[in-house]
C-alpha cells in the first residue's frame, strides 16, 4: 500500500525533479487563498521543447513515486508549455518566451496591498492663497491670448461689412 506524502513534500519532490534535469527559474507558489482547485503551483522554464517534455515526464514519474495521483498532463505534443496536474499540486514547465507572455507568477501571486497618501485639507495661509493665484494668472494669460487670436479673425467681419456697404450704395444709387 502506497503511503501518500504530505503536500509540502510533494512540492519538494516536484522541485527536486525539476532541478535534476536543470530547469531554470523555478518558482513555487502557495495558492490556497486564491483558489480551491489546488494548493501549490510550481512554474519552471526549459531551454527547448525537448527539455520541456523531459522535465514534465520526470516530474510526473517522481510525483507518482511519491504517491501523488496524476490527474492529467497537457501540452506534451507541442513542447512549449507542459502542465502536469497532480491534484493538490500543478506544475507548469514553459519555454521562456511563453512564460514571459503569460506571466503566471503575477497572475497567481497574492495582490500587493497598495497604500494611498492621505490628503490633508489646505490651510488658509498666505502660501496657499499665493499658490492659488498663480494658476488664475496663467488662466487669464491664456484667455488674453485666445482673445488676440479671435481679434485676428476680423477678415470675415470686414468682408461682411463690405458686402453690406456695397448693398447700401447700390440701394442709394437705385433710389436716385
Amino acid at each position: 500500500m502506497a503511503v501518500k506524502k504530505s503536500k509540502q513534500t510533494l512540492e519538494e519532490v516536484a522541485v527536486a525533479a525539476l532541478e535534476d534535469i536543470k530547469a531554470q527559474d523555478i518558482v513555487a507558489l502557495d495558492v490556497r487563498k486564491l483558489t480551491a482547485l489546488y494548493d501549490t503551483l510550481v512554474i519552471a522554464s526549459a531551454s527547448s521543447a525537448r527539455q520541456t517534455k523531459a522535465l514534465a515526464q520526470h516530474v510526473r514519474d517522481k510525483l507518482k513515486e511519491a504517491g501523488a495521483a496524476i490527474v492529467g498532463v497537457e501540452g506534451e505534443e507541442g513542447g512549449e508549455w507542459v502542465l502536469v496536474d497532480a491534484g493538490d499540486i500543478v506544475v507548469h514547465v514553459m519555454q521562456p518566451p511563453i512564460r514571459a507572455y503569460y506571466n503566471l507568477e503575477e497572475l497567481w501571486s497574492p495582490p500587493v496591498p497598495q497604500r494611498f497618501p492621505v490628503r490633508k485639507p489646505e490651510a488658509a495661509t498666505k502660501t496657499s492663497t499665493k499658490a492659488s493665484k498663480k494658476p488664475v494668472a496663467k488662466k487669464m494669460a491664456v484667455k488674453k491670448t485666445a482673445r488676440k487670436t479671435v481679434a485676428k479673425k476680423p477678415t470675415v467681419r470686414k468682408t461682411v461689412t463690405k458686402k453690406t456697404a456695397v448693398k447700401k450704395t447700390a440701394r442709394k444709387m437705385a433710389a436716385d
